[in-house]
């Protein structure tokens, strides 16, 4: 089991990867599982990911969910995802761990009753049978009667390249690569297979360009995309050479001046505004370090990252230079 979570760990970072950086393409997905009809335009607060739950021997352990979040609409609603790169028989009592956590961080007490709203739950399932269900439930016997909630599934390969462009399922793209799998070795000895899947993933860098200039993503969103898919591909076909030199060509791996230039910009700003949300969250010290952590990440020069930390934290050149080395 536990070699299991640690293949899915790769697919988890891409997840959490798209939630934290290109935050908004979530909002399709919430539509699709939920039934929804947001439009895109509101606010998604996300809640901290890291919850720790009590354990019988009084000590506390850590749970990490995929991601835990508000949409700020006519009303607001509490959703938790996961992604899952197969189903396991312990998945549902981490789901049930995690939205009890969830549930009594909001919880409130008033008049001896104690209130708690569960998130609404999902899971992605990178790859799923036949005989996997299109919902999971999770039933509690009560002395008060018994209560159960759904946890609703998204089978990621059911999705044609089609129906994720029609759909605005952008934020599945990186995962579309699980629906060839099985046929990787076929792939690996036809070239001419071999060719038909590398014109999709083609075809999938063109419509992503022409959402680019429609102004429906930017360039950051974009180019996000396109390496979170490289990600995904390097780590499900590692045994097959030709398979991943092919799609990772045909989906351009490499990143132009322009775009870095555009992407640099845009990632900046992204930097700025996490790292000052951290540190208004947990003290400047944080938010400093997190600031410097993000650009890094991103690839911005040492020069200006010490630079923007002086001018965005008013601090002297010595002292930033204490928190970019």
């Amino acid at each position: 089991m536990e070699e299991e979570r640690t293949a899915a760990r790769p697919y988890d970072d891409v997840f959490r990867t798209l939630l934290n950086d290109c935050s908004s393409l979530i909002i399709p997905v919430i539509n699709e599982v939920f039934g929804e009809d947001y439009s895109g335009e509101e606010k998604i607060v996300f809640s901290p990911n890291e919850h720790f739950l009590n354990q019988q021997d009084g000590n506390e352990d850590e749970k990490v969910t995929d991601t835990c979040f508000k949409i700020l609409g006519r009303e607001t609603k509490k959703y938790h995802l996961e992604c899952q790169s197969s189903p396991d028989s312990s998945m549902l009592v981490r789901f049930f761990e995690y939205d009890t956590q969830i549930a009594l961080d909001d919880g409130e007490v008033k008049g001896g009753v104690l209130t708690v709203t569960f998130p609404h739950s999902a899971v992605l399932f990178l790859r799923c049978t036949a005989s996997t269900p299109d919902r999971l439930i999770i039933r509690m016997a009560t002395p008060g009667g018994n209560v159960e909630y759904s946890v609703l599934v998204m089978k990621s390969r059911q999705y044609t390249l089609e129906a994720l462009f029609d759909k605005n399922l952008l934020f599945l793209i990186p995962f579309h690569i699980f629906s060839h799998e099985a046929r990787f070795a076929k792939y690996e000895r036809d070239r001419e297979q071999r060719k038909l899947l590398e014109k999709e993933y083609g075809k999938i860098r063109e419509r992503l360009e022409e959402r680019l200039k429609e102004g429906a993503i930017s360039e950051y969103v974009k180019c996000t995309i396109i390496d979170m898919s490289n990600k995904v591909l390097e780590n499900i076909a590692r045994k097959y050479d030709l398979v991943r030199e092919g799609v990772r060509e045909a989906m351009g791996g490499k990143v132009l001046d322009y775009e870095a230039k555009t992407i640099l910009n845009e990632g900046m700003e992204k930097g700025m505004e996490k790292g000052m949300e951290k540190g208004m969250e947990k003290g400047m010290e944080k938010g400093i370090r997190g600031t410097v952590s993000i650009l890094k990440n991103l690839g911005v020069p040492y020069q200006t990252i010490l630079k923007k930390i002086q001018e965005e934290y008013n601090l002297s050149p010595e002292a930033s230079q204490k928190y970019v080395k």
